[in-house]
């Protein structure tokens, strides 16, 4: 066994950073359109179920397997899984756990960098006297690097920066310091979006005018909270609820191994994953689905935002709702929404700096100074082109790849690995002990069975994703013999840029189609960075290895 060079101050700091990993933008940004775009109180249904039989599983399998590993002195996923499953490949699979977290920060740190300079442009008054369209048309404006909107130049880029030298710094302080920023900013987010969601549930009709005046803030909870059961059976529903808890919960990252490796071996884990685990929840569910979505049904009408429902929600709209409650409120508002979001960002991303800075000092013996900043910098080469080149399509590659289709890879290969590999007695022993809950029998087999089927359907459903999202539609066609028409959204067609491809094939306008060539290959230098970290982390474990095999500590 191995002396933990870190450890966390309490228990309540455990949760609250482990809260904070798992509360991200997600929560308030993409739960809502979500919601809304998969049928309202029909999505709440199987997205709780599959909190259930899929989250709290992920959760228990992530927090059992990093406490684990960390009792053999190993703080990332390389070589937790390492000392799980005996295997000289097996360890590559935890690559991802190191990947997926640079690549994340990459990018998501440029939407904090966003909450950073709304914070800042509401304090100043920028919005003050706009319209709708043109706090629309400022979001534009501040992704095109070419613009600026306050006279400086290259004004996205600068707050980027800045944003990614305070992640660093903080890192370099270690669990010590991101446990600091969890117990003030968990607390201070909570605080703005309790008072947020008063506003959302107090607005009622008063928010209707002329243009909208049918105007009702209570027909966007009506919405969200009333199910329509015909919704229920369509399983892109399902799919839909499914993908959104990998987004809420932050498993199949990484972070949660790491951050449980500083656990001691006799602490409690069951306890700790379904406090975080509900935690999330109540910031997604309650507070998530009482702020964007009834303030702007409660001045814009359900219909609009039916019909406008999108992430760019918070940064294109909610400032325009804001200044429609006086200039005082205006700032308070918008200080309470982009603080909040700032917060929710900022614990998430701290988070994704931990699995690198544990494997450089387990293996290599980095500083926490030292694998801080090697952090920032690789976020700053890699994160650049999504801020240079946003309209481009960099930052959704990232996303699509790294963001979504990492974390399910990598998900559905570690509960395959702890359940049938490490194996789901030795596997319930490791949940159970210490555990301050008496944890429920029936998961011991939910984990086994019915988490890693479900991982592997949304894998599949997501290689071969119909045409039209419509499952219904292509088992019929399927099972009467007209095959199965892929949608431009599935893995395999995104590999051939399929959707921009077809695009090309109908344009006739020169200029268009030099457009789209061009972001054919702006995509593919973002695969290629992509594979190149993926490589290099790959390459590192590998030496790592040797290092390890010379040292008399390798495995295998």
């Amino acid at each position: 066994m191995s002396v933990k060079v870190d450890s966390w101050g309490s228990r309540v700091g455990l949760i609250l950073a482990m809260a904070g990993n798992a509360v991200g933008l997600g929560n308030f940004l993409r739960f809502p359109v979500q919601a809304i775009e998969n049928g309202g109180g029909a999505f709440i249904i199987p997205y709780l179920i599959c909190f259930l039989v899929m989250g709290i599983p992920l959760l228990f399998i992530e927090w059992s397997s990093g406490r684990y590993g960390g009792k053999f002195g190993n703080h990332s996923t390389p070589y937790i899984l390492d000392s799980m499953v005996k295997g000289r490949l097996l360890k590559y699979i935890g690559v991802f756990g190191i990947f997926t977290n640079i690549a994340i920060a990459s990018y998501y740190c440029y939407i904090e960098s966003w909450t950073m300079s709304y914070v800042y442009h509401t304090l100043i008054g920028t919005f003050n006297g706009m319209s709708q369209a043109n706090v629309a048309g400022f979001f534009d404006s501040y992704t095109d690097i070419s613009h600026s909107t306050t006279g400086l130049p290259y004004e996205a880029v600068i707050f980027y920066v800045i944003c990614l030298i305070l992640n660093t710094f903080i890192l370099s302080k270690g669990i010590k310091g991101i446990e600091k920023v969890a117990k003030v900013g968990m607390p201070l987010l909570i605080l703005f979006g309790v008072l947020l969601a008063v506003r959302g549930l107090t607005l009622g009709t008063s928010g209707a005018s002329e243009i909208f005046p049918d105007a009702n803030a209570w027909d966007g909870l009506n919405f969200l909270w009333t199910p329509q059961y015909d919704s229920i059976l369509d399983l892109k529903v399902w799919m839909a609820a499914a993908g959104q808890i990998f987004f809420t919960l932050s498993v199949g990252m990484g972070t949660i191994h790491c951050y449980a490796a500083y656990i001691d071996e006799k602490d409690d884990i069951a306890l700790n994953a379904v406090s975080t685990g509900f935690m999330n929840e109540f910031v997604e569910v309650v507070l998530g689905s009482l702020i964007v979505i009834p303030i702007a049904a409660g001045y814009l009408g359900l219909d609009w935002v039916i019909e406008n429902a999108g992430f760019g929600m918070a940064f294109q709209t909610m400032p325009f709702l804001f200044e429609q409650w006086g200039s005082t409120l205006a700032v308070v508002a918008g200080v309470c929404w982009f603080g909040l979001l700032f917060f929710a960002g900022i614990t998430s991303s701290l988070a994704m700096g931990t699995p690198w800075m544990g494997f450089m000092r387990d293996e290599f013996g980095w500083s926490k100074n030292k694998g801080a900043w090697s952090f920032g910098a690789m976020i700053l080469v890699l994160g650049l082109p999504t801020v240079i080149f946003f309209k481009e399509g960099v930052f959704d590659e990232y996303d699509y790849w790294a963001g979504t289709v990492s974390l399910v890879v990598f998900a559905m290969f570690e509960t395959i690995l702890f359940s049938w590999i490490f194996g789901m007695d030795k596997g319930w022993r490791e949940i159970t002990s210490g555990a301050d809950i008496k944890v429920p029998n029936i998961y011991k087999f939910i984990i086994k069975f019915v988490t890693p089927v479900l991982l592997i359907i949304i894998f599949l459903g997501s290689l071969f994703k119909p045409l039209g999202n419509n499952w219904s539609g292509n088992v019929s066609s399927f099972f009467s013999g007209n095959g199965w028409p892929l949608d431009n959204g599935s893995i395999i067609k995104m590999l051939t840029h399929a959707g921009i491809r077809d695009q090309i094939a109908l344009a006739t306008d020169p200029a268009i189609i030099e457009q789209l060539q061009d972001k054919i290959l702006y995509l593919n230098f973002a695969r290629l960075m992509l594979v190149g970290l993926f490589m290099f982390i790959s390459s590192l474990v590998y030496f790592a290895f040797l290092k390890r095999r010379r040292e008399g500590r390798a495995t295998v």
